[in-house]
Formats: structure tokens, sequence, C-alpha cells
């Protein structure tokens, strides 16, 4: 156990090893296997945890395998570690912009930083009961920890020891790629996987990538104290509404962060105790000198060691497992969910998808993830939430839309809570009320897109949402504006008149 503590580089406080307690416990036994299972499951992320305990709840029997740590990459390297971090720093935000609330502001301090990631670790470890080996085998869930691979079509070993099954589901997930920079591997780096390890604030960060995980740990570690620069070959967020991305390049320029674009990496280095990056930009070539560089240039499936092809199971090293709508592979008795197969990479499109995965490999069912409506957010500050289509994918598919956008310097309540930067954008197709995407950038952004997740899911349109009643003050105001201002373009001249003409008579009654 030791060696698989040092293997991961945590810290071996009290938090840690509580959460190593929960999630791989050292003297943890296998059960004896069952004849056969109804479904054996691969992986004990989100979507491995949640095929296994809905089996389980229904009276199958499920062996859950892993091979790491139980909760996958939310609990133990994602979600939750980096929302703690996050939190951190939106704390110290606060504090060091107080004068804008008419209080005295104060500066974190580099020696808050260890008590900063304590609190991180705590929080986990109290997290993780619910993703833990001994709750799972109380709700009847066989956990085997270890390495499994696929003997046949209907059967795997987990360190040798053979489980039969009539379905199973591969859940594996996926792991942090590093671009092929000549000597980086040599300077070292840091992933989502490690920098939660740190007990000590890096100087200077050099992030290397600008996407949500870039994004999203580059402003936290700047407002905790660090100097960063965060380097992307193409503008930050891509994937984003530019308008969205814009304003967060906007802070964090104005934060401090150096933002370099349409960069072009050319070597690392290490020289002592520092890191240099060489990058090629628009200015030339540029030296970046940091203590710490932390890699978020995307993911890759976990597949190797799998011995897929023993299943026939097909797969690409880089897209991962095929599957069809319906999530089966292209062995009918094994079905895949969350990142080992998906383009999104989310908890909850993990989660979804194994819900889907489970119904139709237990019941014949025929759920299909395209069926879904996928939101997501990037917890930048503000947060950029989308869900549907944006603007560029509606033209690609020649669908004609209308744009209703509210700005948050309109929402009284983003007044007075000093959080004006960010909009509220509807697209509905044209001519009709009928919702195909949004983006709002705010402050909690996450929390407001639900409102447009359940009335793109209930086909509820714009003229209905004009007429929900929301609490003022409130920043999901910004939505009900953008609905009314839909409801205004129904009032076109010929109606204007037509209730010009009534009033008036009115008035000479």
């Amino acid at each position: 156990m030791e060696l698989f503590r040092d293997s991961i580089g945590m810290p071996l406080d009290e938090h840690n090893n509580k959460l190593l307690k929960e999630v791989h416990p050292e003297d943890w036994r296998p059960p004896k296997p069952e004849p056969i299972y109804n479904l054996v499951v691969i992986g004990a992320g989100t979507a491995g945890l949640i095929s296994a305990v809905g089996c389980a709840a229904l009276g199958g029997r499920v062996a859950l395998v892993e091979r790491h740590l139980m909760g996958g990459d939310c609990l133990n390297a994602g979600c939750v570690p980096s929302k703690a971090l996050i939190r951190s720093s939106r704390a110290a935000a606060e504090t060091a912009s107080a004068v804008r609330f008419g209080l005295t502001p104060h500066q974190v301090a580099a020696s808050d930083f260890p008590a900063v990631m304590e609190r991180l670790r705590r929080l986990r470890a109290r997290i993780s009961r619910n993703d833990s080996a001994r709750r799972y085998s109380e709700l009847g869930v066989h956990v085997f920890f270890g390495e499994a691979s696929f003997r046949d079509r209907q059967s795997i070993t987990v360190d040798g020891i053979p489980l039969r099954f009539r379905k199973a589901v591969i859940a594996t997930g996926a792991s942090p790629v590093h671009p092929d920079i000549n000597g980086l591997a040599g300077a070292g780096f840091r992933t989502n996987e490690t920098i939660f390890n740190l007990t000590e604030l890096p100087s200077r960060l050099a992030v290397i990538g600008g996407g949500p995980i870039g994004c999203e740990l580059a402003q936290a570690f700047r407002r905790l104290g660090s100097e960063v620069t965060i380097l992307q070959n193409t503008r930050l967020l891509p994937r984003e509404d530019t308008e969205a991305s814009t304003i967060i390049e906007d802070k964090f320029r104005r934060e401090g962060i150096k933002v370099l674009l349409d960069v072009r990496l050319i070597r690392a280095e290490k020289d002592g105790e520092q890191k240099r990056i060489i990058a090629g930009t628009r200015d030339g070539e540029r030296t970046i000198v940091a203590d710490e560089i932390l890699v978020g240039t995307g993911r890759r499936p976990n597949i190797a060691n799998l011995s897929l092809s023993n299943a026939g199971v097909d797969f690409d090293a880089v897209k991962g497992i095929r599957v069809n709508d319906f999530l089966r592979t292209t062995n009918p008795r094994i079905y895949a969910a969350g990142d080992v197969c998906m383009h999104w990479k989310f908890t909850h499109a993990a989660d979804a998808a194994a819900r889907i995965a489970v119904q139709n490999a237990l019941f014949l069912g025929r759920k299909r993830l395209s069926a879904l409506n996928m939101p997501w957010c990037t917890y930048t500050d503000p947060e950029i939430a989308h869900v549907g289509l944006y603007e560029e994918d509606a033209r690609t598919r020649n669908i004609e839309t209308d744009t209703y956008k509210v700005t948050l310097d309109e929402v009284d309540r983003a007044v007075v809570d000093g959080e004006t930067e960010g909009f509220v954008k509807i697209l509905v197709k044209k001519g009709t009320d009928r919702i195909v995407g949004a983006t709002i950038v705010a402050a909690h952004a996450g929390d407001l897109i639900s409102e447009i997740s359940v009335a793109m899911a209930g086909k509820i349109g714009l003229k209905t949402l004009a007429d929900v009643m929301h609490p003022y003050p409130t920043q999901a105001e910004a939505i009900r504006r953008a609905a009314a201002a839909y409801n205004r373009t129904r009032l076109t001249p010929h109606v204007s008149a037509l209730f010009k003409w009534w009033l008036k008579r009115q008035r000479g009654k």
C-alpha cells in the first residue's frame, strides 16, 4: 500500500489516509466471485458507479472492478478538488477587492496556501464516503481492485480472478495527455491528476492549454498569489461562444495573468529548480520561466491493457471505444459509458450515459445518447455555461435563428453584487419561441443554465418563460428579460396599430 501511495504522489496526511481508506482500502479482500454476473462493470468513476448501483438496486448480481481509486477523476483529481480550490481562490479575490464593497481589502499570502490545500484534502476525504468500496459492497456490489482484462467475449480476469458476465459496461474513463514538446518530460510537469498534491504555492506557474482545465486553474492560482502565464495555440476556450471567451480573456489580463495566444511551443528545459518554456509568439520567440508547469491540453481514453480485441470490441486509440447511439459496442453483450467512449467529458454526461447503458443492456431498452440535451459549465469567474446549439452550429445545420441577449449590467442584482460582466444569450428557431441553444456568462452561470435546460427538455418556449414569475432581485431575472424581449417582437406594427385604436376607442367612451 505504501508503494501505491507513493505512486500517486499524495501527501500522507490524515485526510488522504482517510480518502484511501474509503476508495482503495489496503485491507480489502476480494469477494468470492459468482458463477456468472448479470453485469460486470470495469471502472469505478461516475459512469461505473452509476452502472453498478443501478443493477444492484434491482437485485442484479454485479461486479465492479477498479484498478486505481474509486470515485474516478471527479472525486480524486477533477470536480471535487478543483472546485474546492476555486472556492478558496474566489474568497481570496473577494477580500482583495473588498474596497468595491466599502470594506478594507486584504491580500492573500503565500503562507495561506498550505491551509487552502489542507481544506481541499479534508473536503475530498469527507465526500469520498459516497464512493467508498464499503458503501458499494453494502449495496450489494462485488468490488474488486486490480487490472481488468478481457479473456473472451463473455469474461474478464482481475489479477488472475476470472469473472463471467451476461452483460458488461466499460467505464474506464480517460487520462490527461501532454503535447509532444521537446524536453517537456525532462523538465517535469503536472496535470490535473497531480496538481492537487501541491502543498506549497508555486511562485510562478506556466499553464499549457487554454481549455476549461487550464483556464479554471490559471485563474485560481493567480488569485492565490502565483504569477501565472497561460499559453494557448488558439483563443482561450475555443469551444465556447466568442463573446464569452473574450470576457474571460479580458478578465484574466486585468487580474494579472499573462495570456499568450496563437503560440507555438518549441521546447522546454530545466535549469536547476526552474523550468523554462521556449515559445514562438506573435512578437517572436519568448522564454517563460516557471517553478511549475501545468499541462491541460486534452484527455485520452483509458483502453490500454483491456485486451479489447479478445472481446470483439472495436476502438480507436484517440476517440476511444466505438459505440452506437445506444452505447452498445461491436460486441452486443458489452456497452460503454463516460469518457472512454464519449465526446462529452463531464461528470453529469457520464452519469446520464451510464443510466442509458444499463437500461439498454439489462432491459432491452432503446434509450439513445443523441436524445440528451447536454449542458455544461466552465468554472472561471465569471462562469460560462452553455446548452444546445451555438449560432455557428445552427448555421452549419441550416437552421435560421433569432438571438435574444441581455447583458448583466441591465440586471439590478448583478449591479449590486458587483458582477456585471456577462450576459444571457438565447437562440430560438427563427419566427418561433422554440429554444435551440443558450449561453450564459455570469458568476453563477452553471446554476442559471438549468432553467434553460428544463425549458428545452420540456419544449417550453420563450413565451412561457416570459410569463414565469422570477423572484426579485436575482440574476435569473436576465433570463426573464430575454424572454420578454421575444414577446416584444410579437408586437408587430399591425398589432400595435390595433392596440392603439382599441385604447383610443376606450378613452372615447
